[in-house]
C-alpha cells in the first residue's frame, strides 16, 4: 500500500506544480502572440488551434483535480493517523475493492480524455478539400514557398532573414523584430483552408507557426502534410523548430494573413514578377547592370559565409580565390552544384538564371579580382542543360 501510494503521489505532483506555475505567471492569457513571461500555449487564430487549446486545458484541469484528490487523501491520512494520536495503521494487503477502484477510475478518466483527443487529432490531420496548396521547402538557412496553382502558373520565392548583420554582431541596437523578420513573408488569404506540403532540401528542419496551429517536420525526400485556416488577418511569426545547423536560429517564418482581395492583388504582382523575370532571360545585360545586381544577390546569399568584402569567414575568401579567378566553368560548377561535404550549398535551385549570372560576374570582377569577363542568363541556362 505504501509503495502504491508513493507512486501515485509522484504522478500527482506534476499537475500541482503546473498549476502553481500557471497561477504565478499569469499564463492563462489568451492573446494570439505568446509573451516572454508566458508558459502556457495560446489558442491562436484558427478554429483547430482553439480546439487544441481547449483540449489541453481540459486535460490539465483533470490532472489538477486528480492531484488535489490524491494529495488530499495523503495529507488526511498523515494527519489523522499520525503517531501522536496512537492510531493503529491498517495492515491489510492487496485489497480487492481498492485494486478494482484504482484500475477502473483511471480507465474511465482515460476514456474521458481520449474521446475529445481523438476527435481533435482526426481534424488536425484532415487536409482534404483545401482551397490553396503551398509547398514549403527548408534550406540551410531559409525557406522556399511555392504556390501550386491548378492552371500550372505556379509562384515561388525564397524567404530569408532580414535582420541586419550589425544587429547580430551587437554593433547596432537590436530592433523589435530581431531575428524574426524576413524579406519575403508568406501571404495567405483569410478564412481559406491552406494545405502545406512540407519537405527539406538538405537536412532536417521543422516549419512551426504557433498562432496557425502548424508544426511539421521538413525531411529530405519526404513530404509531410499540414493545414491551417486563419480566421483573423494579421502578421504571425514562427521559427524552424529543428536544430538544423550552426545558423538554426537565423531562419524565421513570417506569415501575412490578408483579405481575399489583397491576396489576389499580391498574387497578381508575383505572377507579373515571374513574367518579367522570364523576359529578362533573353536580355543582354551590360557589365554595370550585372555587377549592380550581383552585389545585391551576394550581400543577401553569400556575404554571411564569404564576408561582406569577400574576405572569407565560415567559407573561403572570394578575393583572390582560385575559383573566382580560375576558369569560368569551374566557378559556375561550384556556385550551381555546391561542394559536397562542405558548407557550400548548391545555389542552382535557389537562384534564378539572371541572379546566378549576376553574382558570378560580380565575384569575378569585384574584391580586386578584376577578371573582365561576364556571364549572361542564357549562359547559365546552357550550363545547366549541358551538365
Amino acid at each position: 500500500m505504501y509503495q502504491q501510494a508513493k507512486r501515485l503521489s509522484k504522478l500527482a505532483l506534476c499537475p500541482v506544480l503546473m498549476l502553481l506555475s500557471l497561477l504565478s505567471t499569469g499564463a492563462w492569457a489568451t492573446e494570439g502572440a505568446p509573451q516572454r513571461w508566458q508558459l502556457n500555449m495560446t489558442p491562436g487564430v484558427t478554429e483547430v488551434g482553439a480546439k487544441i487549446y481547449d483540449l489541453h486545458m481540459f486535460v490539465f484541469w483533470v490532472c489538477v483535480v486528480v492531484g488535489i484528490l490524491v494529495f488530499g487523501v495523503m495529507f488526511y491520512s498523515v494527519f489523522a493517523y499520525r503517531k501522536e494520536r496512537h492510531q493503529e495503521p491498517a495492515t491489510f494487503h492487496e485489497n480487492t475493492r481498492v485494486e478494482i477502484a484504482w484500475t477502473i477510475v483511471p480507465f474511465l478518466l482515460l476514456l474521458v480524455m481520449a474521446v475529445p483527443a481523438t476527435k481533435t487529432l482526426i481534424e488536425i490531420y484532415d487536409t482534404d478539400d483545401a482551397d490553396l496548396d503551398v509547398l514549403v521547402t527548408g534550406y540551410q538557412w531559409k525557406w522556399k514557398y511555392e504556390y501550386i496553382n491548378p492552371n500550372g502558373d505556379n509562384v515561388s520565392f525564397f524567404s530569408n532573414l532580414l535582420t541586419d548583420k550589425a544587429e547580430i554582431a551587437n554593433s547596432e541596437a537590436k530592433g523589435s523584430n530581431y531575428l524574426i523578420e524576413v524579406d519575403e513573408p508568406l501571404v495567405l488569404p483569410v478564412d481559406k483552408k491552406v494545405r502545406f506540403l512540407v519537405t527539406a532540401n538538405d537536412v532536417l528542419h521543422a516549419w512551426w507557426v504557433p498562432a496557425l496551429a502548424v508544426k511539421r517536420d521538413a525531411v529530405p525526400g519526404f513530404i509531410n502534410e499540414a493545414w491551417t485556416k486563419a480566421t483573423e488577418t494579421g502578421v504571425y511569426r514562427g521559427q524552424c523548430a529543428e536544430l538544423c545547423g550552426r545558423d538554426h536560429g537565423f531562419m524565421p517564418i513570417v506569415v501575412n494573413v490578408v483579405e481575399e482581395a489583397e491576396y489576389q492583388e499580391w498574387m497578381a504582382g508575383k505572377q507579373a514578377e515571374a513574367a518579367e523575370l522570364k523576359a529578362l532571360m533573353s536580355k543582354e545585360f551590360t557589365m554595370d547592370e550585372l555587377v549592380a545586381r550581383g552585389k545585391t544577390v551576394y550581400n543577401r546569399s553569400c556575404a554571411a559565409c564569404h564576408g561582406p568584402a569577400g574576405e572569407g569567414g565560415v567559407g573561403p575568401a572570394i578575393a583572390g580565390s582560385a575559383i573566382a579567378t580560375g576558369p569560368t566553368k569551374g566557378h559556375l560548377d561550384v556556385v550551381v552544384n555546391g561542394v559536397p561535404g562542405s558548407a557550400m550549398q548548391a545555389f542552382g535551385g535557389q537562384l534564378n538564371e539572371v541572379d546566378l549570372a549576376a553574382v558570378v560576374t560580380y565575384q569575378r570582377n569585384g574584391f580586386g579580382n578584376n577578371m573582365g569577363d561576364m556571364l549572361q542568363p542564357i549562359d547559365i541556362y546552357k550550363f545547366k542543360k549541358g551538365q
